[in-house]
């Protein structure tokens, strides 16, 4: 059987070096790290805040509360999606 990769990564040094530090801090998902990258984001689209969440499926849900979609509003998703899109619709 032939595998087609969606994607092949290209890690370096650089990129074990500062993984292992994360890992070494102690916060995986919550540290230094992920407030420095929520700041960075910001800064970039010159936006007060940001948040960073973990999956497209949180990202989407968040983005529907807060354009107030709840129980009963009518949202039209895309047939050929990822499931995390039909999800989060369920979600909000």
């Amino acid at each position: 059987m032939i595998t087609i990769p969606q994607i092949v990564p290209v890690l370096g040094a650089e990129e074990r070096e500062e993984v292992l530090k994360v890992m070494d801090s102690g916060f995986i998902t919550e540290g230094k790290k992920t407030r420095e990258f929520a700041d960075e984001i910001a800064k970039y689209f010159g936006i007060p805040h940001a948040l960073i969440v973990n999956n497209a499926t949180v990202a989407l849900t968040i983005a529907l509360q807060g354009l107030g979609i709840g129980p009963g509003d009518e949202v039209i998703v895309p047939d050929f999606t990822f499931i995390a899109t039909a999800n989060a619709v369920s979600l909000a």
